[in-house]
């Protein structure tokens, strides 16, 4: 059992606690189930008292959270472990298209002053742009991240009659 102040609470099914997903919603006991739900982002979670987890229902793998007593600590996935190869392979998937375009470029560069004189070093960028927008979506995706509820939520923070 973690070591908990005075001011701390143990995790109980009676009880509502912030979202560890979406940080904006409140996680309760569902009625007439030994689950826990999110308002906001509708995950359903189950609870481990003994170990003061907290384990993501309708994700696989599951994510997981330890509960300190205030706040929701050590997000892991259960069972995976991201080794150094994953983030080799994404770095490669970013860098080597871009290389291969960027020497293409180089070895065979276009005519100065015509019309689409720029566009090589353009193609260039976009597809460092687009290889990294899609490492960081699936970064995303895998952590469930839910990013457009929270810009929502955002945006109707800054304009509360935006919806």
């Amino acid at each position: 059992m973690p070591d908990l102040n005075k001011s701390a609470r143990y995790l109980s099914t009676q009880e509502v606690y912030p979202c560890p997903i979406c940080h904006v919603g409140e996680i309760a006991t569902m009625p007439m189930m030994e689950a826990m739900a999110c308002q906001f982002c509708r995950h359903i979670f189950t609870a481990d008292l003994e170990q003061q987890q907290l384990q993501m229902a309708d994700r696989q793998p599951p994510l997981m959270w330890r509960w300190n007593g205030n706040s929701w600590i050590e997000r892991q996935l259960k069972d995976v472990e991201i080794g150094w190869g994953y983030w080799l392979g994404a770095i490669t998937f970013v860098v080597l298209p871009t290389i291969l375009i960027g020497i293409t470029v180089y070895a065979r560069p276009p005519v100065t002053g015509s019309t689409l004189s720029w566009f090589p070093v353009f193609w260039t960028g976009l597809t460092f742009c687009l290889h990294l927008g899609i490492i960081v979506w699936l970064v995303i995706e895998f952590l469930d991240f839910p990013l457009w509820a929270y810009l929502s939520r955002q945006l109707q923070s800054i304009w509360p009659g935006a919806s």
